[in-house]
């Protein structure tokens, strides 16, 4: 059965909103659609025959103010009543000045024996009967009906969250998966950027699944499957997506998570189906995002061979390299946890590729923003290679929030162009969070900008520490400030010496405060913390201690996709865990030492510092260097011997 595809129109690029032809420009106000259908006239008849009845009766009851029976057997009896009409309990009364009243009698008594009783002979007075038969009957049909039909409704809510995300009672088994026709996926190559090498690889790809017969000619097998892990957010999908677009071949992507469902079978089933499809449309593509929900490692669960899970993960296999061939459709999964994958889905002939999305680099970023950077109105002088040093560590997808966020502050302010200050502090709140301006005393912002200015001063005079990025006391998060340094370059190795100066800037915070309060507060645990781990992997981890280059940690043995395969503890004796403690507590003491001196030293630019930051919260790092001068060119000479002595 051939799939009728719907492409939305942001892909397409078919103009929106009457911008393409003079019929759009017509406002459309609000329709209202009525289909005549079985379904729609049943339902219209089914409301009229409950509801009609007793809107009629209920008119037709309640007319003028209501009177006491016995006023109106007085009344009777001075005359004043001209007729008297009695439908069940309520006698609705016509006085002969015109006037209409209704009073409402007991209901198994008749209103003739009321007026006999009452010394009124019943053949003076005008009053004719109204037989109510069909209003009660509404009313008891309606007070039998209104339970079972609530039962009816809570029972059908039931069935269809039991039923789940399927259409109909017979769809159990079937995929599901988003199907994009031959040429209708818009996303290609050009639009991925950061992740060159993949691209290089999966370019190859895109080749077999255009001309395959020029590799079978020469005895080449295509690829069955391609797995992309990285981080969360570097491209994996939009990378599949590129893939489709090169290749213009149908494309069928699928949730890992969406396989699974409660009944028995459903997984395995979805996975024939979703194969089925792809083999009659080949060639093709079969995307599986988050193949970790499904192709987590066998042998772990409590549920033994019979877990639905597994079978799904075995249905899989027996598909991707079973006796029956599959040469044509390509399978492209991605997983940032590619350590819980099961090895017999990793092995040649399912998965031949594997491919590595790292964070992207400085290059990669600067092309990563430019494409992020279409449709968005920017100030001319935005220096885009500046600002992709400024975001290391960013992933695409960061960089596409952190201009999205730069443009929804540019619209706030009610500005035409994103100019650099919104994009340094979209970057901020990206990494940081948003800036919190609580309420703080002088005392506490006083200590919040001695503690920055001692992390930027200590690291301005650091030989190998790169230049100040930004020094701000706005609050974010659990943060009362912060100080962001950017690297010139970006770095694979760090040397024992630049992991020493770090450990001086990291505690130059804690060293300002006791220059300048006398006294310590709590705002330098997380530097503690962060010194104190770093030393540690100095001395048990990096070999850069006097202990020698021995690894004191536990032996991981971890493949190239980082699942771990064996672990082997190397236990320490007391007396060697006694000299790793004394290691680390000496590398932290020595390097706080020298952090006090820095700070002592430069009192007077601390001061300069702390001045402009109460002044302007945030400093950048032209506003820095304006303060302190230039990057020191003569450094601190023998500060790694000074440290580790």
């Amino acid at each position: 059965m051939a799939t009728k595809l719907k492409i939305p129109r942001q892909l397409t690029g078919k103009p929106q909103n009457g911008s393409g032809n003079g019929a759009g420009n017509k406002k459309k106000g609000f329709q209202f659609k009525f289909q005549i259908n079985l379904r729609n006239i049943l339902l219209f008849l089914l409301i009229l025959f409950f509801v009609g009845p007793l809107f009629l009766s209920f008119l037709g009851e309640r007319v003028g103010e209501t009177v006491p029976l016995p006023a109106v057997i007085s009344q009777i009896k001075q005359g004043q009543v001209e007729n008297i009409r009695v439908a069940g309990d309520r006698l609705q009364v016509k006085y002969k000045n015109g006037d209409q009243k209704m009073a409402v009698k007991e209901g198994n008594v008749s209103f003739t024996e009321i007026l006999k009783d009452s010394g009124v002979d019943p053949s003076t007075v005008p009053f004719s009967i109204d037989e109510q038969r069909l209003s009660r009957f509404w009313m008891d049909a309606l007070g039998v009906l209104l339970p079972v039909g609530v039962m009816a409704i809570f029972f059908l809510f039931i069935f269809r969250q039991a039923r789940g995300a399927q259409d109909n009672l017979f769809s159990f088994g079937k995929s599901g998966a988003r199907a994009f026709a031959k040429g209708k996926q818009s996303v290609t190559f050009r639009d991925v950027a950061g992740v060159d090498e993949a691209k290089k690889e999966l370019e190859e790809v895109v080749d077999f699944l255009k001309n395959p017969g020029k590799y079978r000619t020469i005895g080449a097998r295509t690829p069955k499957g391609v797995l992309l892990f990285g981080p969360s957010g570097v491209g994996k999908t939009l990378l599949a997506r590129g893939v489709a677009g090169e290749a213009g071949v149908p494309f069928f992507s699928m949730a890992g998570s969406e396989f699974m469902e409660m009944l028995v079978g459903v997984g395995a089933s979805r996975v024939r189906d979703l194969f089925l499809t792809a083999k009659k449309a080949a060639p093709s593509i079969i995307f599986i995002d988050e193949i970790d929900a499904i192709g987590r490692q066998r042998g772990y669960g409590l549920a033994g061979g019979h877990d639905e899970r597994e079978q799904t993960l075995n249905q899989i296999l027996v598909e991707m390299d079973g006796f029956t061939p599959n040469d044509s459709v390509l399978v492209i999964a991605a997983t940032n946890r590619g350590d819980l994958l099961d090895p017999a889905l990793l092995r040649p002939g399912r998965f031949d590729r594997r491919v590595t999305l790292d964070l992207p680099d400085r290059e990669g970023r600067e092309a990563i923003l430019k494409i992020h950077a279409r449709g968005k109105k920017f100030a001319e002088e935005i220096d885009w290679e500046r600002v992709a040093s400024r975001t290391v560590g960013f992933s695409g997808a960061d960089l596409e929030n952190m201009l999205n966020e730069a443009a929804i502050a540019a619209a706030r302010d009610n500005r035409k162009e994103i100019d650099m200050s919104d994009i340094t502090e979209a970057a901020t709140k990206v990494k940081l969070g948003p800036a919190r301006r609580r309420l703080q005393s002088e005392d506490d912002k006083k200590i919040t900008a001695y503690h920055e200015a001692g992390h930027a001063v200590a690291s301005h005079v650091m030989a190998h520490l790169d230049p100040i990025d930004r020094i701000s006391i706005v609050a974010r998060n659990e943060s009362l400030g912060q100080t962001s340094i950017t690297p010139d370059v970006d770095r694979v190795h760090e040397t024992r010496t630049r992991i020493l100066e770090m450990l001086c800037m990291i505690l130059g915070g804690r060293a300002a405060e006791e220059l300048v309060f006398s006294e310590m507060t709590i705002g330098a645990s997380n530097d503690i913390a962060k010194a104190t781990e770093l030393a540690r992997r100095m001395v048990v981890e990096f070999g850069m201690s006097d202990l020698g280059p021995i690894n004191w940690q536990p032996y991981y043995d971890i493949d190239m996709i980082g699942r771990l395969r064996s672990m082997e503890s190397q236990p320490i004796g007391q007396k060697m865990q006694d000299k790793v403690d004394e290691e680390i507590k000496k590398i932290v003491s020595n390097a706080f030492k020298e952090a006090q001196a820095i700070v002592k030293k430069e009192r007077k630019t601390l001061d300069v510092v702390v001045s402009a930051l109460n002044e302007k919260e945030t400093l950048d790092r032209d506003e820095f260097e304006k303060l302190v001068g230039q990057k020191i060119v003569k450094k601190a000479n023998g500060l790694a011997r000074r440290i580790a002595s």
